[in-house]
Formats: C-alpha cells, structure tokens, sequence
C-alpha cells in the first residue's frame, strides 16, 4: 500500500475506493507526536491503520526522530512490535 505524508495537512494517508485513512502528526525539535489514527467506515478491517502506523514509525526511524505516540492505535501497534521501541522517546506519556 502507498503511504503518503502530506506535509501541509500535517498527517500520512491512505486513499482507497474514495475515502481517505489518516495518522495526524506533530513534528518539532528531533520528535514525531502520532497523535490521532483516523479509517473511514468503508474502509476498516483491512489493516490501513497498520500500515500507517508502520509508516509513520519508518518515517520516524529514516530520520532520526523520536517517537510520542499520544494515539493509542499506535501505542498498541508499539507493542505488538517491539523493533520500534527504541524509537519511543524517555518522556513518552
């Protein structure tokens, strides 16, 4: 699947079929907030949000970012994959 960030709107996407999921994020001083996981109706169970919480993360690891994940659909991928912890920064809430 295509991952985009849209830079402008502040979030990675996923288009399928018309609709669009989203993964909002904040980005400042060496970290990335995750802050809100978003798939229209049409389009859940087909592990978009797995795909763009693995996006966000590789973003993240490609640039030497911190991660925050405030959204707790990332903070449950987090722990199911535990390769990205070490991205997870120390004041992490």
């Amino acid at each position: 699947m295509d991952v985009t960030r849209n830079e402008a709107e502040r979030r990675f996407e996923l288009a399928r079929e018309g609709h669009t999921a989203v993964l909002t994020y904040r980005e400042r001083d060496g970290q990335v907030t995750l802050i809100h996981t978003e798939v229209p109706p049409a389009l859940r169970g087909r592990g978009l949000a797995d795909e763009l919480a693995h996006a966000a993360l590789e973003y993240a690891l490609q640039h030497r970012l911190t991660v925050r994940p405030v959204c707790p659909f990332v903070q449950a991928y987090l722990r199911r994959h535990p390769e990205y912890a070490d991205l997870v920064g120390s004041s992490t809430a």
